[in-house]
């Protein structure tokens, strides 16, 4: 689905290479505006930081993904909002209570810490493939496997299927030309999805998997829900992580000031990649939300029953939050971005998407501190989305 912007589209190539000017004149027209996808479809936008941020903290705003499609079934004839699995980024309460739940301690701050030496070994791995190399694609032969690899060893998936998690995302999360590609990807994974709870049942583990599979035991899932859930932490578990080493490796080169002071200040790097996930939102617009009554935001009134699109690059890059936005100011010391979202359903791998971004760059940049573009930037391909912020592919040498 696509919005437009004063008669242009953002799926043309430039708002997918750069969507801020058009996100700056959004913020400029006030708390939210009305703009049309390509279908037809009325959405309210909202852009500006201090409105985003209320709205992923109000309940009046809904998620329930089958209650918005209905609304827009009711008013334009073949749009769809996403995939109709129940998981909790597309749940409200007291569903999305339930789900959280199950999976939440995996992720927390402990949990997480002590994921660092895994986090650490595969990075190192990867790095060590470089070797005798001139040229790699950072995205696809480190940005990408990193945190595949590790979301597969925690659900217990099989790491040598990765390249079919990939292609599934992509065709789901990205634009194609092809309009049944993100059907087809949908019932592609969950044939496989169901196919590995069979097998699973019959050789429980220690992973999120087999913890899933006894809670479908003690009735607290269906088997539809395990399958959403398997689903979001899957391609929730990369999609964030490697669009921010791809953005922020490209932000580094783009801005050699930074690239220096970063090199001289790595043990800044938890405060570096706060920055970077501001200045480049890998979630650049958040799952579409729906009134569930007439709300009042900022003195802009917004009937019940119409959907909303909230842009949290948008939001990151509103200056009346953030003193020179479109800077990228590694020591801004300001963590207050909304890159992992707000509210409920702030994003539940934030603390493991940051050490991988932490340990990433920190290796990344020790091993090969002279990292180069080797294409040029004009040709370098974004993701083919309004939803997602990130590179296709990133040429980089020296690697010596």
């Amino acid at each position: 689905m696509t919005t437009s912007d004063a008669g242009s589209t953002p799926r043309q190539a430039s708002f997918i290479t750069d969507p801020y000017p058009a996100l700056a004149r959004i913020r400029a027209n006030g708390p939210a505006s009305i703009l049309h996808s390509a279908e037809g479809m009325p959405m309210w936008v909202v852009a500006r930081y201090r409105d985003v941020r209320n709205v992923l903290a109000d309940p009046r705003f809904g998620q329930d993904v089958r209650r918005a499609q209905g609304l827009a079934d009711n008013r334009v004839e073949g749009v769809t909002l996403g995939t109709d699995m129940v998981h909790m980024l597309n749940s409200d309460p007291p569903d999305h209570t339930r789900l959280r739940r199950l999976v939440h301690s995996t992720f927390t701050a402990r949990r997480v810490a002590a994921m660092r030496p895994l986090v650490e070994r595969i990075t190192d791995e990867l790095l060590d493939g470089f070797a005798g190399r001139d040229v790699v694609d950072l995205v696809r032969d480190f940005a990408f496997p990193l945190p595949m690899l590790i979301i597969c060893e925690l659900l217990g998936f099989p790491p040598e299927d990765r390249f079919a998690y990939r292609a599934w995302s992509t065709a789901v999360l990205t634009h194609n030309d092809d309009p049944g590609a993100a059907e087809r990807a949908m019932r592609d994974m969950s044939g496989y999805l169901s196919a590995l709870l069979v097998r699973r049942r019959a050789d429980p583990r220690d992973d999120i998997l087999t913890d899933l599979l006894r809670a479908r035991h003690d009735g607290q899932l269906t088997e539809d829900e395990i399958i959403g859930m398997v689903f979001l932490l899957l391609i929730g578990g990369h999609e964030t992580t490697v669009n921010l080493l791809g953005t922020a490796t490209l932000a580094l080169l783009r801005n050699p000031d930074q690239h220096r002071w970063l090199l001289d200040n790595l043990s800044a790097l938890p405060v570096a990649i706060d920055e970077f996930l501001r200045y480049e939102s890998p979630v650049s617009m958040a799952t579409v939300r729906f009134t569930t009554a007439e709300v009042d935001l900022d003195g802009v009134e917004i009937p019940a029953g119409e959907l909303v699109l909230v842009s949290l690059g948008g939001a990151n890059r509103d200056p009346d939050r953030f003193p020179d936005a479109d800077r990228l100011i590694l020591d801004r010391a300001d963590a207050g971005h909304l890159a992992f979202g707000h509210g409920i359903h702030r994003c539940l791998g934030a603390f493991l998407g940051k050490l991988e971004g932490e340990v990433a760059l920190n290796r990344l940049l020790t091993r090969f501190p002279h990292l180069a573009l080797a294409a040029d930037e004009d040709d370098l391909p974004w993701r083919n989305t309004i939803m997602l912020r990130g590179l296709e592919s990133l040429p980089v040498a020296p690697l010596g």
